[in-house]
């Protein structure tokens, strides 16, 4: 049947439906370009100029809720940009936040979990003000699974108020996702204590919302294939990509929604399957930088 239907369409139209078939990495058709660019310094600070080479996009109004739906974009929004140096893909969020957890109000704990600060795999990594990036290297999938925890696929957590290396009140780097299971836990933390993903967040002047600035090195965490790690030698490559944007406020505003959560927005997918490999957008990494106009 599909070859009787191709014998009907024109050639241009053809090779569209044949390019749309390999210029995605998840299913959800929503993109993401990583061209090569400068080497950012991981400040916590969104220098004049330096993500001046990279892809910017916007959320988070656009994007999908898990919670109760972000309409104001004082309440919560994003400026993000991504880029690669050849060896790292770098993301930088600028988040306008109007109320930061831990900072403007108490640590409040969710019913769900009271050790849900508790730096172990009992903890909630992302209970409070947060990003969670995802990744899918090996661009596979075979049904509803989420992330592996390994190199091929993966869930990370950058907490605004507690981390692995800073502890209780300072923000970086969580294990993600899945946190159960001993294995991807060990990878994560390993990755977190070895520097190969780094990340550095700063509070804005004045406050309403942080600015993180995160870099994933292409071996170990893009892992294409069994062994096999990312390079631009490879040429252009596309991947599965989820990011999220966490809000916590005051306790009350997130009446109704799991552990209290105000928002919690996400670049792809749907609500409760948003996690699942398949629900993901594409991220290309690019290896020639676009042509300017």
């Amino acid at each position: 049947m599909t070859y009787t239907i191709i014998q009907t369409l024109s050639m241009p139209l053809i090779v569209f439906l044949l390019l749309s078939l390999t210029l995605s990495a998840g299913e959800y058709p929503r993109t993401l370009e990583a061209y090569p660019g400068g080497t950012p310094k991981l400040d916590g600070v969104l220098s004049p100029g330096e993500w001046a080479d990279a892809t910017a996009f916007e959320g988070v109004s656009s994007w999908i809720p898990q919670f109760s739906k972000t309409t104001n974009p004082n309440d919560l929004s994003l400026r993000g940009f991504v880029k690669h140096d050849g060896k790292r893909i770098y993301f930088g969020f600028d988040i306008t936040d109007d109320v930061l957890y831990g900072i403007d109000t108490p640590r409040w704990l969710p019913e769900e979990n009271l050790k849900a600060h508790d730096l172990t795999r009992e903890g909630f990594p992302w209970f409070g003000d947060e990003m969670e990036l995802l990744i899918n290297a090996s661009n596979k999938w075979k049904s509803d699974e989420n992330a592996a925890g390994d190199g091929s696929s993966w869930q990370m957590v950058f907490n605004l108020t507690k981390s692995r290396k800073g502890g209780i009140g300072v923000g970086g780097l969580l294990e993600g996702e899945p946190r159960r299971d001993q294995k991807a836990w060990d990878t994560y933390q390993r990755w977190i204590l070895s520097g190969v993903q780094e990340a550095v967040a700063k509070v804005k002047p004045g406050g309403k919302g942080y600015v993180i600035e995160w870099a994933v090195s292409f071996d170990p965490c893009l892992e294409v294939s069994p062994g096999q790690f990312y390079s631009t030698t490879m040429g252009d490559r596309a991947m599965g990509i989820n990011i999220a944007l966490g809000d916590l406020d005051e306790k009350e505003k997130g009446a109704g929604n799991f552990g209290h959560f105000h928002h919690e927005d996400w670049f792809a997918g749907a609500k409760n399957v948003r996690t699942n490999l398949k629900q993901w957008g594409s991220l290309w990494i690019r290896t020639t930088k676009p042509v300017r106009r």
